[in-house]
């Protein structure tokens, strides 16, 4: 009985929040290390944190889509952050109505390798930021067409969250009380989920 829980214990599943934009110092990292430090005072499941802003870039050529043109950055990233989670987090910056191009290109160039083993069946929950007013509505609306159609199963409550600019200090941390709760709650109901 010792044995089976102490194999049990070292189970544990893991969430990948991903940082969705490729944009330097952006407003999507400071959401997203926020929520990792929400999710690590909730849990103590594994939380990883890809931010697209930090990754090589080098998998982006004719090849890409092609079982062998998969480049070895690509590999270690999906490896590390895509295979191994049970549960994505997207923080999701609106741009030009939508979302960033940056994670749609990830999301097709993770799909090559080992295609249903990345996504089929996993859990995702989005958080859309923008500086207007709908929070990218539009941008979470899309990219959970493209989850869906990888097979994954997304959160029904999305979260918009709106004029960002004023909900953060000069640092980039979020200081905004509804919005702290909120971000709680979403945390919340998606380890629930």
């Amino acid at each position: 009985m010792a044995i089976f829980a102490t194999l049990f214990h070292k189970i544990k599943s893991m969430i990948t929040i991903i940082s969705s934009t490729n944009r330097r110092n952006s407003e999507a990292l400071h959401f997203a290390a926020h929520c990792l430090a929400v999710f690590k005072s909730k849990t103590d499941e594994t939380i990883e944190l890809l931010a697209l802003e930090n990754i090589a870039h080098d998998w982006f050529h004719p090849n890409m889509y092609s079982t062998g043109g998969q480049s070895d950055s690509l590999a270690k990233l999906q490896d590390a952050y895509i295979l191994p989670a049970e549960k994505f987090f997207f923080i999701v910056p609106e741009y030009n109505g939508g979302f960033p191009g940056v994670l749609k290109l990830f999301l097709d160039a993770c799909s090559v390798r080992k295609y249903k083993k990345s996504f089929n069946g996993k859990k995702a929950a989005l958080m859309g930021i923008a500086s207007g007013r709908a929070g990218n509505l539009r941008g979470m609306e899309h990219l959970t067409g493209v989850l869906n159609h990888v097979g994954t199963i997304v959160m029904p409550n999305k979260l918009p969250i709106s004029s960002i600019e004023n909900l953060m200090n000069k640092d980039g941390k979020i200081v905004d009380p509804n919005t702290l709760q909120i971000i709680q709650k979403q945390v919340e109901d998606f380890l629930a989920f």
